[in-house]
C-alpha cells in the first residue's frame, strides 16, 4: 500500500466542479487582483475566525510582516517568538527590522513556555509572536496576561491553526492580529499563495488594508508608505469554495489524529503529540518523536509511506541567525524535538486502512 504524505488530488476532485465555476466567474468579471471575490472571502473567513475584520494578502509571511509594521515595530525593536518554527516568523520580525528574540517551548506541546517570556522582555521589547505550530493553539492567557502588563502587541502566528480553537476562542482572534497562511498543503489551501490578517482593531484593519495596496486609501492617492500584497480574485474565489468545508475537513483530520494515537499508544519507543485540555488540535501537522527518526523514515519510505520532518533545524540554528550568537543548546527543548520529529502523513482524505496500515508498519518496526 502507498500512504501519500499529502494529496491534494483527492481534494480538488472532491471540489472539482465547484471551484471551476467559481475560477470561471472570476475570469468572466475580469477581477484578478483583489476585487469583489477577495472582499466576499474576507467577510467569510473574519466570521469564520470570530473576528470583525478579515485581510487577504499575498501569503502569511506578508501577514506577519505587515501586522508588526502596521503595529509600529521597527528598527531597535524587539520580538519575541519560538525557535520552533518555519523561518518566516523569524523573517517577517527581521524585516520588519526589528530583532527575534526566542524563549524554549514546553516539550509536551512544542508551543511557546509562556514562563520563560518575562525573563526576555527588555526596553526594546514591542511585540510578542506565539506560534501555534501544527494546528495547536500556545497557552494565551498568561501570554496574554504578560504582554498587557508590559504594554506589547500580540501577534497571533496561526498560519497553521485555520479553525483551531483556545479554550472556545478561535486562533486568531485573541492578540491584536491573527495571521494565517493558504499554501496549498495548508488546512485551507489556496491553488497558489495567499495569506490572510484577521483584527477587531478598526484602525488596524484600515491601516493594513491601505499598506497592502500601496498605502493608497482611494486610487493614487497615497497616504502611507505601502507594498504590495494583494489577494488574487481566483485565490480568493478558490478560497471561498472551500473555507465551507473546512470544519468537516478538520474534523476528519482530528479522527485521523485519533486513530494513530489509540493505534500506537502502546509502542514505547514513539512520544505522541498531546492535545492541551484548553485547544482544539486541528493537526495540520501530526508530529511523532522518536531518536531514531531518519532510519524509522528511510524503513516506512520503503514500505510506501511518506513523511516529513517539520523542522529539522530549530530558527536560532540556522545560518541566516547565526549573527544573533545562540548556538546549540541555547534552546535545548526545541532542539531536541527538532532532532526527533517525524511527521506522519495527514490530510482528511486519509482512509482508515491507510492510517492503520501506516500503525501497523510502526509497529512491525518496533517489534
Amino acid at each position: 500500500m502507498n500512504v501519500p504524505f499529502l494529496d491534494l488530488k483527492a481534494q480538488y476532485r472532491s471540489i472539482k466542479d465547484e471551484v471551476h465555476a467559481a475560477i470561471d466567474e472570476v475570469i468572466e468579471n475580469t477581477a484578478f487582483a483583489g476585487g469583489p471575490f477577495v472582499a466576499k472571502f474576507e467577510q467569510e473567513f473574519a466570521k469564520f475566525c470570530d473576528c470583525k475584520y478579515a485581510i487577504g494578502v499575498g501569503n502569511g509571511t506578508d501577514a506577519l510582516w505587515m501586522s508588526l509594521v502596521a503595529l509600529g515595530v521597527g528598527a531597535g525593536d524587539e520580538v519575541i517568538t519560538s525557535p520552533n518554527t518555519f523561518i518566516a516568523t523569524a523573517e517577517a520580525i527581521s524585516l520588519a527590522g526589528a530583532k527575534p528574540v526566542f524563549v524554549d517551548v514546553e516539550e509536551q506541546t512544542s508551543n511557546m513556555n509562556p514562563a520563560l517570556i518575562q525573563a526576555a522582555i527588555t526596553k526594546n521589547t514591542k511585540a510578542i509572536i506565539p506560534v501555534h505550530l501544527f494546528g495547536q493553539p500556545c497557552n494565551m492567557d498568561p501570554i496574554l496576561e504578560i504582554a498587557g502588563k508590559n504594554n506589547l502587541y500580540v501577534v497571533e502566528d496561526a498560519c497553521q491553526a485555520h479553525g483551531a480553537q483556545y479554550k472556545g476562542k478561535k486562533a486568531g482572534s485573541m492578540g491584536n492580529a491573527g495571521c494565517f497562511s493558504f499554501y496549498p498543503g495548508k488546512n485551507l489551501g489556496a491553488f497558489g499563495e495567499g495569506g490572510a490578517i484577521t483584527t477587531n482593531d478598526d484602525a488596524l484593519a484600515a491601516k493594513m488594508r491601505m499598506f497592502r495596496d500601496h498605502g493608497q486609501a482611494k486610487k493614487y492617492y497615497h497616504d502611507i508608505i505601502g507594498w504590495n500584497a494583494r489577494l488574487d480574485g481566483i485565490q480568493g474565489a478558490v478560497l471561498h469554495v472551500k473555507l465551507k468545508y473546512l470544519p468537516a475537513w478538520n474534523d476528519a483530520r482530528r479522527k485521523h489524529a485519533n486513530d494513530y494515537t489509540a493505534g500506537l499508544a502502546s509502542v514505547r519507543d514513539v512520544i505522541l503529540p498531546v492535545e492541551a485540555d484548553y485547544a482544539r488540535h486541528i493537526y495540520h501537522i501530526y508530529a511523532i518523536r522518536v531518536k531514531d527518526r531518519d532510519k524509522l523514515m528511510a524503513y516506512l519510505g520503503e514500505k510506501g509511506i511518506a513523511c516529513g520532518i517539520h523542522y529539522p533545524v530549530p530558527v536560532h540554528l540556522q545560518k541566516a541567525y547565526s549573527f544573533l550568537g545562540k548556538g546549540k543548546g541555547s534552546f535545548p527543548v526545541a532542539e531536541k524535538c527538532a532532532e526527533q520529529y517525524l511527521s506522519l502523513p495527514m490530510f482528511a482524505e486519509l482512509t482508515d486502512e491507510q492510517v492503520a496500515y501506516v500503525v501497523q508498519q510502526i509497529k512491525g518496526y518496533y517489534a
